[in-house]
């Protein structure tokens, strides 16, 4: 019996005392210490222990990572005081924190090469040509017997993208009338490859001969092109890449996003403002300004914006000179700045407060919340207002995200997404793992 008593006070005891060492201040302040760090080249980054006791570190990469100034295997720490880890070139290294011969804690610090981009905020237009020809609608052919759509009746739904007819890879509408009117005086039946979502469909599709104007119809309302304005975000000058929009393009009938097969971006001058309120977020009211001076062209549409190359740095910024990005975790709730252009053809800064951070780990668009604060801007446009997406957002000189999108029943807030879910979506990766458009009306075929 005294036996047992003992056993369940030792237990007790050993409870207790796990329990007093868990909520210490040395042991909360060990455990909020992050598994991993992410740091830029020649940057440099404190670390709290904050531990009463002297310890080791032991780093397995020193010519990667430095600590409190010295390249060692091992470097004796006094855990009381701030760690000084220092990147020295890209890689990986390891940090392991002993006190005595017991580990405390491991720490993996990733290093990345320094990235610096020009930040935007010119008005730009935007010329797109689909990869193929977008089915947006049906429409009813009178052959004098029945009224149908042939293109429904095959099979073909609005939203899918035509991409071959009879083998032929197809993107203009000149293209398509002529290979109607073939097919439909040879009376034979299109051989149709169709992309719908992932899948790809081969249908066949015989043309009607409307009566009204004698012409050979699929019964279909096609487009292959759109366009819209909207704004620059960033300029990275080693590659001559560029990000723009900071969402996808969509088309207006379909909702789905265009799939590019061809584009350009041009200047585009602001000429008015139809001011935000609440239930309609306003808009940015632009003309496309001297057509024949391509900006750069357009290779990817994706959930964070429009991607390709420019063919020189772009003019009117309020940056000349790269300034350095922020990762997702860099980014504070806080005073801010966004760059953009309300009249004209003049990019400004404006002031915005970051009233909220999202933690992520994988790309997603809503990153942050923003609202604005400048009280000029506010008079001028009322807010966040169409054609202002890709609009980019500068905290403590540095290049931490885009607008993306406004709050319709509050227009002074939107939302802004991460600067390295952009970067990553135009080829230029920073983890080493892991809509403004107007769109042009469809015609029938």
């Amino acid at each position: 019996m005294i036996r047992q008593y003992r056993r369940l006070w030792t237990g007790c005891l050993f409870l207790i005392i796990t329990a007093l060492i868990v909520t210490s201040a040395p042991f909360q302040n060990l455990t909020s210490v992050p598994n991993e760090l992410r740091l830029f080249e020649g940057s440099q980054k404190q670390v709290q222990v904050s531990m009463p006791v002297m310890g080791t570190l032991v780093n397995s990469n020193p010519e990667i990572v430095a600590v409190n100034g010295k390249k060692a295997r091992e470097v004796p720490v006094d855990l009381s005081q701030p760690l000084s880890v220092e990147p020295k070139k890209a890689g990986e290294a390891r940090l392991q924190l002993k006190w005595r011969h017991i580990p405390l804690k491991a720490l993996k610090v990733n290093v990345l090469p320094d990235l610096r981009v020009i930040p935007g905020g010119q008005s730009i237009g935007v010329k797109l040509q689909t990869a193929g020809v977008l089915v947006v609608g049906h429409h009813l052919v009178n052959n004098g017997k029945e009224k149908y759509s042939p293109g429904e009746r095959s099979g073909v739904h609005v939203g899918d993208m035509i991409i071959k007819m009879n083998d032929l890879f197809i993107n203009d509408m000149n293209d398509v009338k002529k290979m109607v009117n073939e097919a439909g005086n040879k009376n034979e039946p299109l051989q149709l490859l169709v992309v719908r979502g992932k899948e790809k469909l081969s249908l066949s599709l015989m043309p009607a001969r409307d009566i009204k104007d004698n012409e050979w119809r699929m019964g279909l309302y096609i487009r292959d092109s759109a366009a819209g304005v909207g704004t620059l975000t960033f300029y990275e000058p080693k590659s001559g890449i560029y990000g723009a929009l900071g969402h996808m393009i969509s088309d207006v009938d379909t909702g789905q996003a265009i799939e590019v097969g061809d584009g350009q971006i041009i200047q585009a001058r602001v000429t008015s403002i139809e001011k935000g309120k609440s239930g309609n977020p306003g808009e940015k009211l632009a003309r496309f300004y001297n057509e024949s001076e391509v900006l750069g062209n357009i290779t990817k549409n994706t959930p964070f914006g429009i991607f390709g190359r420019m063919k020189a740095q772009p003019k009117r910024g309020v940056y000349r000179e790269p300034i350095p990005i922020a990762l997702a975790e860099q980014v504070q709730e806080g005073p801010a700045k966004i760059l953009t252009v309300v009249d004209g053809q003049e990019v400004e800064a404006f002031d915005i407060e970051i009233v909220n951070v999202v933690k992520q780990h994988f790309p997603a668009t809503k990153g942050m919340i923003i609202k604005v604060s400048d009280k000029r801007l506010l008079e001028k446009t009322g807010g966040i207002v169409q054609g202002m997406s890709g609009s980019p957002i500068i905290q403590n000189g540095k290049m931490v995200g885009a607008v993306t999108h406004v709050f319709v029943n509050d227009p002074t807030s939107g939302y802004g997404c991460f600067i390295e879910w952009m970067l990553q979506d135009a080829g230029i990766p920073i983890r080493s793992t892991s809509p403004s458009a107007q769109m042009d009306g469809g015609k029938a075929a």
